[in-house]
Order: structure tokens, then C-alpha cells, then sequence
């Protein structure tokens, strides 16, 4: 197995989560109000960690 295709899939499930946490916080406002710092923060990395995590795995070839 290639190192950075698992680094690359690594990558792109911590994306998935940063994203969910950041939609489940944006979800569950509690008085109104938004913590608009963790939500920005979030969804910024998660969207970063995703996006190079995807692209890690599809330009790593396989070698067979």
C-alpha cells in the first residue's frame, strides 16, 4: 500500500469531520447566537483538509 494514498484518504476524512462538526454547530445555536470564530475556523480547515486530501489520492498512481 502507497503511504500517501493513505495519507491522502487520512486527510480527507478529517476534512469530512471538521465539516460536520462545523454544520452541527451551525445546526445547534443555542440562544440565537453563533460562535462565528469556531464556525469560520471549521469549516475553513475542514474545507482545506478535504480538498488536498482529494487531490493527494487522485494524483497518486497506483503501481501494481
Amino acid at each position: 500500500m502507497n503511504i500517501k494514498r493513505i495519507f491522502g484518504t487520512f486527510l480527507t476524512i478529517i476534512g469530512i469531520v471538521g465539516l460536520l462538526i462545523a454544520a452541527i454547530q451551525f445546526i445547534n445555536n443555542t440562544g440565537g447566537t453563533y460562535n462565528v470564530k469556531v464556525l469560520l475556523t471549521l469549516s475553513i480547515l475542514g474545507f482545506i483538509f478535504f480538498v488536498s486530501g482529494l487531490g493527494l489520492v487522485r494524483t497518486i498512481k497506483d503501481e501494481s
